[in-house]
């Protein structure tokens, strides 16, 4: 049998309840791409799933107040990278407000539909946007993917305690 935890201390809903909660959460780390009307833009990402094998669908979610909402919420296809440990600044880079996410030193090239791609990627996926799902003042985004390259080499960036690191045995 096991201790009872002491529910007398437990935290009422709220924003700091659920950030300090997904904090202790490890979470791969994608970056998010799309073309947008003044050039490509682009977010960091934890909140990648996959959602279906047959069609082969993800999800990803996108605060309705960032910067590259405007061109999700219009463009048809995303791309959708997968980061390697070797990528903490590139997920730094992108996770920044302000920050000039296209410049050097990062590494991309347009590709199919578009869609700006990154260079040395563990995985990078074309998808075509299929819903955009109203969760408070969020967007869960589902899209089917369309093709990608799943042929990049190391291993996984995790997103733990407010930070990035890699994966350790």
């Amino acid at each position: 049998m096991t201790a009872t935890p002491d529910l007398g201390a437990f935290q009422l809903a709220s924003p700091d309840l659920l950030r300090s909660a997904f904090r202790r959460h490890a979470a791969g780390v994608a970056v998010i791409t799309a073309r947008g009307d003044l050039g490509p833009v682009g977010f960091t990402a934890t909140s990648l799933s996959s959602v279906s094998a047959e069609p082969p669908m993800l999800s990803f979610a996108i605060g309705t107040g960032a910067s590259s909402w405007p061109a999700v919420a219009t463009t048809d296809h995303v791309g959708v990278h997968i980061l390697g440990e070797h990528q903490r600044e590139l997920a730094a880079t992108f996770a920044r407000s302000g920050a000039d996410r296209f410049g050097a030193p990062t590494a991309w090239r347009e590709g199919p539909e578009g869609v700006p791609v990154l260079d040395d990627v563990l995985v990078w996926l074309v998808c075509r946007i299929v819903a955009r799902v109203p969760a408070g003042d969020h967007r869960i985004v589902l899209a089917e993917v369309v093709l990608g390259d799943p042929a990049g080499t190391g291993r996984p960036l995790l997103y733990h305690q407010g930070r990035f690191s890699g994966l350790r045995d």
